[in-house]
Protein backbone atom coordinates (compact mmCIF):
# COMPACT_ATOMS: atom_id res chain seq x y z
CA UNK A 1 0.00 0.00 0.00
CA UNK A 2 1.21 3.59 -1.20
CA UNK A 3 1.93 5.81 1.75
CA UNK A 4 -0.92 8.31 0.19
CA UNK A 5 -3.56 5.06 0.44
CA UNK A 6 -2.12 3.43 4.25
CA UNK A 7 -2.62 7.59 5.60
CA UNK A 8 -5.86 7.85 4.03
CA UNK A 9 -7.28 3.93 4.98
CA UNK A 10 -5.75 5.17 8.75
CA UNK A 11 -7.57 7.83 8.96
CA UNK A 12 -10.75 6.51 7.74
CA UNK A 13 -10.72 3.47 10.20
CA UNK A 14 -10.14 6.29 12.91
CA UNK A 15 -13.87 7.50 12.02
CA UNK A 16 -15.04 3.73 10.61
CA UNK A 17 -18.32 4.20 11.79
CA UNK A 18 -19.27 6.99 10.29
CA UNK A 19 -17.81 5.55 6.95
CA UNK A 20 -20.24 2.81 7.01
CA UNK A 21 -23.26 4.48 7.71
CA UNK A 22 -22.64 6.74 4.72
CA UNK A 23 -21.02 4.53 2.14
CA UNK A 24 -22.74 1.29 3.33
CA UNK A 25 -26.10 2.91 4.16
CA UNK A 26 -28.25 0.15 3.49
CA UNK A 27 -26.12 -2.24 6.77
CA UNK A 28 -26.49 -1.68 10.91
CA UNK A 29 -24.26 -1.63 13.72
CA UNK A 30 -24.39 -5.10 15.81
CA UNK A 31 -21.74 -5.23 18.46
CA UNK A 32 -18.44 -3.94 17.11
CA UNK A 33 -19.12 -4.56 13.62
CA UNK A 34 -21.16 -3.07 10.76
CA UNK A 35 -23.09 -5.64 8.89
CA UNK A 36 -24.02 -5.54 5.56
CA UNK A 37 -24.83 -7.46 2.32
CA UNK A 38 -21.59 -6.76 0.32
CA UNK A 39 -18.75 -3.81 -0.39
CA UNK A 40 -21.68 -2.22 -2.73
CA UNK A 41 -23.85 -1.76 -0.24
CA UNK A 42 -26.34 -4.59 -1.11
CA UNK A 43 -28.84 -5.45 1.86
CA UNK A 44 -28.07 -8.26 3.71
CA UNK A 45 -25.22 -9.52 6.70
CA UNK A 46 -22.56 -11.44 4.69
CA UNK A 47 -20.26 -8.51 5.11
CA UNK A 48 -18.55 -7.43 8.60
CA UNK A 49 -16.77 -4.08 9.11
CA UNK A 50 -14.61 -4.03 12.42
CA UNK A 51 -15.29 -0.77 13.89
CA UNK A 52 -13.04 -0.50 16.67
CA UNK A 53 -9.22 -1.87 17.21
CA UNK A 54 -9.51 -5.09 18.83
CA UNK A 55 -7.20 -8.50 19.43
CA UNK A 56 -8.62 -9.83 16.13
CA UNK A 57 -7.59 -6.74 14.22
CA UNK A 58 -7.22 -3.19 13.65
CA UNK A 59 -10.12 -0.88 13.13
CA UNK A 60 -11.45 -0.54 8.97
CA UNK A 61 -11.00 -3.74 7.88
CA UNK A 62 -13.54 -5.76 6.40
CA UNK A 63 -14.26 -9.21 5.27
CA UNK A 64 -16.80 -10.74 3.24
CA UNK A 65 -18.06 -14.39 4.45
CA UNK A 66 -19.84 -15.09 1.29
CA UNK A 67 -16.92 -14.43 -1.02
CA UNK A 68 -14.24 -14.43 0.78
CA UNK A 69 -13.26 -11.10 -0.01
CA UNK A 70 -11.56 -8.67 2.42
CA UNK A 71 -10.12 -5.40 2.82
CA UNK A 72 -10.15 -1.37 3.86
CA UNK A 73 -12.23 1.37 3.80
CA UNK A 74 -10.99 2.28 0.52
CA UNK A 75 -12.18 -0.40 -0.91
CA UNK A 76 -15.48 0.23 0.50
CA UNK A 77 -15.57 4.07 -1.25
CA UNK A 78 -14.25 2.11 -4.40
CA UNK A 79 -16.89 -0.76 -4.65
CA UNK A 80 -20.10 1.42 -2.97
CA UNK A 81 -19.59 4.03 -5.67
CA UNK A 82 -18.02 1.92 -8.26
CA UNK A 83 -15.11 4.23 -8.86
CA UNK A 84 -11.83 2.74 -10.69
CA UNK A 85 -9.19 4.79 -10.76
CA UNK A 86 -7.33 4.78 -7.38
CA UNK A 87 -7.00 8.39 -7.54
CA UNK A 88 -10.98 9.04 -7.60
CA UNK A 89 -11.24 6.76 -4.64
CA UNK A 90 -8.38 8.92 -2.87
CA UNK A 91 -10.58 12.21 -3.41
CA UNK A 92 -13.92 11.05 -2.59
CA UNK A 93 -11.78 10.34 0.88
CA UNK A 94 -10.67 13.49 1.02
CA UNK A 95 -13.55 15.23 0.55
CA UNK A 96 -14.91 12.66 3.17
CA UNK A 97 -12.20 13.72 5.59
CA UNK A 98 -12.33 17.69 4.57
CA UNK A 99 -8.97 17.09 4.00
CA UNK A 100 -7.24 19.42 1.61
CA UNK A 101 -6.19 18.78 -2.04
CA UNK A 102 -2.19 17.65 -2.23
CA UNK A 103 0.20 19.88 -3.44
CA UNK A 104 2.18 18.70 -6.13
CA UNK A 105 5.68 17.49 -5.15
CA UNK A 106 8.27 21.11 -5.57
CA UNK A 107 10.61 18.90 -7.25
CA UNK A 108 8.64 16.56 -9.67
CA UNK A 109 7.87 17.89 -12.98
CA UNK A 110 4.31 18.82 -14.02
CA UNK A 111 2.23 16.00 -15.21
CA UNK A 112 -0.17 16.73 -17.43
CA UNK A 113 -3.41 15.09 -16.54
CA UNK A 114 -5.53 14.51 -20.12
CA UNK A 115 -8.82 16.09 -19.90
CA UNK A 116 -11.67 13.13 -20.11
CA UNK A 117 -13.78 13.88 -23.68
CA UNK A 118 -17.01 16.34 -22.54
CA UNK A 119 -19.87 14.14 -22.15
CA UNK A 120 -18.00 11.40 -21.37
CA UNK A 121 -18.69 8.67 -18.85
CA UNK A 122 -14.85 9.28 -17.23
CA UNK A 123 -15.70 12.91 -17.29
CA UNK A 124 -19.19 11.68 -15.05
CA UNK A 125 -17.05 9.54 -12.92
CA UNK A 126 -14.60 12.51 -12.67
CA UNK A 127 -17.22 15.27 -11.91
CA UNK A 128 -19.25 13.15 -9.24
CA UNK A 129 -15.83 12.10 -7.66
CA UNK A 130 -15.26 15.87 -7.34
CA UNK A 131 -18.61 16.48 -5.18
CA UNK A 132 -19.29 16.47 -1.88
CA UNK A 133 -22.27 14.74 0.09
CA UNK A 134 -25.08 16.70 0.34
CA UNK A 135 -25.72 17.09 3.77
CA UNK A 136 -25.69 20.82 5.31
CA UNK A 137 -25.16 22.09 1.25
CA UNK A 138 -27.20 24.09 -1.03
CA UNK A 139 -28.12 21.04 -2.39
CA UNK A 140 -29.87 19.70 0.69
CA UNK A 141 -31.49 23.59 1.29
CA UNK A 142 -32.77 23.10 -2.69
CA UNK A 143 -34.44 20.49 -1.75
CA UNK A 144 -36.11 21.13 1.66
CA UNK A 145 -37.04 24.12 -0.06
CA UNK A 146 -38.91 21.47 -2.07
CA UNK A 147 -40.86 19.73 0.52
CA UNK A 148 -38.13 16.90 0.30
CA UNK A 149 -36.46 16.61 3.98
CA UNK A 150 -36.30 12.23 4.18
CA UNK A 151 -32.43 12.01 2.15
CA UNK A 152 -31.43 8.62 3.73
CA UNK A 153 -29.83 6.42 1.37
CA UNK A 154 -29.36 9.52 -1.28
CA UNK A 155 -25.25 8.52 -1.86
CA UNK A 156 -25.71 8.81 -5.06
CA UNK A 157 -26.91 12.62 -5.03
CA UNK A 158 -24.07 14.78 -4.33
CA UNK A 159 -23.07 18.74 -4.14
CA UNK A 160 -20.48 20.78 -6.39
CA UNK A 161 -19.83 24.56 -5.38
CA UNK A 162 -18.65 25.69 -8.85
CA UNK A 163 -19.88 23.49 -11.92
CA UNK A 164 -19.39 24.42 -15.17
CA UNK A 165 -22.33 25.61 -17.22
CA UNK A 166 -21.65 26.54 -20.65
CA UNK A 167 -24.32 28.41 -22.39
CA UNK A 168 -25.59 28.34 -25.97
CA UNK A 169 -23.59 31.44 -27.01
CA UNK A 170 -21.17 32.89 -24.49
CA UNK A 171 -18.71 32.42 -22.02
CA UNK A 172 -18.47 28.96 -19.58
CA UNK A 173 -20.32 29.93 -16.06
CA UNK A 174 -20.08 28.26 -12.64
CA UNK A 175 -22.84 27.89 -10.81
CA UNK A 176 -23.59 25.46 -7.60
CA UNK A 177 -25.03 21.90 -8.71
CA UNK A 178 -26.74 18.85 -7.34
CA UNK A 179 -24.81 15.80 -8.94
CA UNK A 180 -26.45 12.66 -9.36
CA UNK A 181 -24.82 9.57 -10.15
CA UNK A 182 -26.85 7.13 -12.80
CA UNK A 183 -25.58 3.36 -12.71
CA UNK A 184 -26.88 0.64 -13.70
CA UNK A 185 -27.72 -2.63 -12.32
CA UNK A 186 -24.26 -3.58 -10.96
CA UNK A 187 -23.91 0.12 -9.01
CA UNK A 188 -21.41 1.21 -11.78
CA UNK A 189 -21.30 4.70 -12.54
CA UNK A 190 -21.85 5.09 -16.36
CA UNK A 191 -23.30 9.17 -16.04
CA UNK A 192 -23.92 12.13 -13.82
CA UNK A 193 -27.29 13.98 -14.02
CA UNK A 194 -26.54 18.06 -12.76
CA UNK A 195 -29.13 20.28 -11.98
CA UNK A 196 -27.76 24.05 -11.45
CA UNK A 197 -28.68 25.78 -8.72
CA UNK A 198 -29.35 29.51 -7.66
CA UNK A 199 -26.53 30.76 -5.52
CA UNK A 200 -29.10 30.54 -2.01
CA UNK A 201 -30.22 27.45 -3.21
CA UNK A 202 -33.56 28.73 -2.94
CA UNK A 203 -34.52 26.79 -6.72
CA UNK A 204 -32.62 26.20 -9.79
CA UNK A 205 -30.13 28.68 -11.25
CA UNK A 206 -31.75 31.14 -13.69
CA UNK A 207 -29.96 29.81 -16.74
CA UNK A 208 -31.64 28.35 -20.11
CA UNK A 209 -31.67 24.95 -18.98
CA UNK A 210 -30.57 23.90 -15.65
CA UNK A 211 -30.71 20.21 -16.18
CA UNK A 212 -28.69 18.61 -18.24
CA UNK A 213 -27.02 14.33 -18.40
CA UNK A 214 -23.78 12.87 -19.61
CA UNK A 215 -22.54 9.63 -19.85
CA UNK A 216 -24.17 6.69 -20.99
CA UNK A 217 -27.86 6.55 -19.56
CA UNK A 218 -29.78 4.24 -21.85
CA UNK A 219 -31.17 1.71 -19.06
CA UNK A 220 -29.78 3.44 -16.28
CA UNK A 221 -30.96 5.58 -13.52
CA UNK A 222 -30.00 7.01 -10.40
CA UNK A 223 -30.74 4.77 -7.83
CA UNK A 224 -32.29 5.44 -4.04
CA UNK A 225 -32.25 2.54 -2.03
CA UNK A 226 -31.14 -0.58 -2.81
CA UNK A 227 -34.22 -2.59 -5.28
CA UNK A 228 -35.69 -5.71 -3.67
CA UNK A 229 -38.80 -7.33 -4.89
CA UNK A 230 -40.64 -3.95 -5.41
CA UNK A 231 -39.34 -0.57 -6.60
CA UNK A 232 -40.86 2.33 -8.26
CA UNK A 233 -39.39 3.98 -11.08
CA UNK A 234 -40.39 7.61 -12.53
CA UNK A 235 -38.69 10.63 -14.42
CA UNK A 236 -37.56 13.19 -12.63
CA UNK A 237 -35.00 13.23 -9.07
CA UNK A 238 -37.21 15.61 -7.66
CA UNK A 239 -40.28 13.65 -8.71
CA UNK A 240 -39.00 10.15 -6.54
CA UNK A 241 -37.79 11.98 -3.56
CA UNK A 242 -41.54 13.30 -2.97
CA UNK A 243 -43.09 9.83 -3.20
CA UNK A 244 -40.06 8.89 -1.01
CA UNK A 245 -41.57 11.12 1.48
CA UNK A 246 -44.57 8.62 2.25
CA UNK A 247 -43.00 5.46 0.72
CA UNK A 248 -39.42 5.76 2.75
CA UNK A 249 -38.49 2.40 2.28
CA UNK A 250 -39.01 1.60 -1.40
CA UNK A 251 -36.52 1.50 -3.62
CA UNK A 252 -36.91 4.79 -6.19
CA UNK A 253 -35.34 4.94 -9.75
CA UNK A 254 -35.87 8.08 -11.11
CA UNK A 255 -34.81 7.75 -15.12
CA UNK A 256 -34.76 11.83 -15.91
CA UNK A 257 -36.42 11.55 -18.76
CA UNK A 258 -39.85 9.82 -20.31
CA UNK A 259 -37.65 8.09 -22.69
CA UNK A 260 -35.04 6.69 -20.42
CA UNK A 261 -37.70 5.89 -18.12
CA UNK A 262 -39.51 3.24 -20.84
CA UNK A 263 -36.05 1.88 -21.65
CA UNK A 264 -35.19 0.91 -17.94
CA UNK A 265 -33.36 -2.58 -17.12
CA UNK A 266 -35.37 -4.52 -14.79
CA UNK A 267 -33.30 -6.16 -11.79
CA UNK A 268 -33.11 -9.77 -11.47
CA UNK A 269 -35.37 -9.76 -8.45
CA UNK A 270 -37.91 -7.09 -9.24
CA UNK A 271 -41.68 -8.57 -9.19
CA UNK A 272 -43.42 -5.51 -8.86
CA UNK A 273 -42.68 -2.56 -10.31
CA UNK A 274 -44.70 0.99 -9.41
CA UNK A 275 -44.88 3.43 -12.78
CA UNK A 276 -44.28 7.12 -11.52
CA UNK A 277 -46.05 8.72 -14.29
CA UNK A 278 -46.20 12.69 -14.68
CA UNK A 279 -49.61 14.03 -16.19
CA UNK A 280 -48.59 14.28 -19.99
CA UNK A 281 -48.53 12.83 -23.01
CA UNK A 282 -44.83 12.07 -23.09
CA UNK A 283 -45.25 10.47 -19.55
CA UNK A 284 -48.46 8.49 -20.85
CA UNK A 285 -46.53 6.90 -23.90
CA UNK A 286 -43.47 5.60 -21.58
CA UNK A 287 -45.90 4.36 -18.84
CA UNK A 288 -47.43 2.06 -21.79
CA UNK A 289 -44.26 0.95 -22.80
CA UNK A 290 -43.29 0.04 -19.42
CA UNK A 291 -45.83 -1.84 -18.81
CA UNK A 292 -45.46 -3.82 -22.02
CA UNK A 293 -41.88 -4.56 -21.47
CA UNK A 294 -42.60 -5.39 -17.63
CA UNK A 295 -45.07 -8.45 -18.21
CA UNK A 296 -43.10 -9.71 -20.47
CA UNK A 297 -40.76 -10.14 -18.14
CA UNK A 298 -43.57 -11.52 -15.65
CA UNK A 299 -43.22 -8.33 -13.48
CA UNK A 300 -46.13 -6.59 -12.13
CA UNK A 301 -46.99 -3.08 -13.65
CA UNK A 302 -48.81 -0.63 -11.45
CA UNK A 303 -49.19 2.66 -12.59
CA UNK A 304 -48.76 5.93 -9.72
CA UNK A 305 -50.25 9.00 -10.45
CA UNK A 306 -50.21 12.52 -9.27
CA UNK A 307 -53.23 14.43 -8.72
CA UNK A 308 -51.65 17.63 -10.49
CA UNK A 309 -48.43 18.08 -12.96
CA UNK A 310 -46.65 15.28 -10.70
CA UNK A 311 -45.30 14.34 -7.09
CA UNK A 312 -43.79 17.31 -6.17
CA UNK A 313 -46.21 19.36 -7.31
CA UNK A 314 -48.71 17.42 -5.33
CA UNK A 315 -46.53 18.14 -2.08
CA UNK A 316 -45.71 21.74 -2.41
CA UNK A 317 -49.30 22.50 -3.24
CA UNK A 318 -51.92 19.81 -1.90
CA UNK A 319 -49.53 18.91 1.60
CA UNK A 320 -47.93 15.12 2.97
CA UNK A 321 -51.01 14.29 3.86
CA UNK A 322 -53.03 14.40 1.01
CA UNK A 323 -50.04 13.32 -1.26
CA UNK A 324 -50.03 10.10 1.25
CA UNK A 325 -53.87 9.69 1.17
CA UNK A 326 -53.21 10.18 -2.61
CA UNK A 327 -50.93 7.16 -3.60
CA UNK A 328 -51.89 5.09 -0.46
CA UNK A 329 -55.26 3.99 -3.04
CA UNK A 330 -53.17 3.07 -5.81
CA UNK A 331 -51.11 0.81 -3.75
CA UNK A 332 -50.91 -3.49 -3.69
CA UNK A 333 -52.57 -3.90 -0.51
CA UNK A 334 -49.34 -5.70 0.79
CA UNK A 335 -47.12 -2.73 -0.37
CA UNK A 336 -49.58 -0.45 2.11
CA UNK A 337 -47.92 -1.87 5.38
CA UNK A 338 -44.80 -2.83 3.98
CA UNK A 339 -43.63 0.58 2.90
CA UNK A 340 -46.30 3.71 4.02
CA UNK A 341 -44.93 5.81 6.04
CA UNK A 342 -47.61 6.68 9.15
CA UNK A 343 -45.72 9.56 10.55
CA UNK A 344 -45.54 13.88 8.85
Amino acid sequence: MSGIAHDLSRRLAHRAEAVCRHYLSNGRREGHYWLVGDVRNTPGRSLFVRLQVSVKGPAGKWTDAATGEHGDLLDVIRGSLGLIDFADVAEEARTFLNLPHPEPEPAAPPRRVMPAPSGSVEAARRLFAMSQPIAGTLAETYLRRRGITLLHGTANLRFHPRCYYKPDDGPTETWPAMIAAVTDLSGRITGVHRTWLAPDGSDKAPVDTPRKAMGDLLGCTVRIGVAGDVMAAGEGIETMLSLRQVLPSMAMAPALSAAHLAAILFPLRLRRLYIVRDNDPAGDGARDMLIERANAEGIEAIPLSPALGDFNEDLQRLGFDALRTGVRVQLAPEDVARFMSLAP
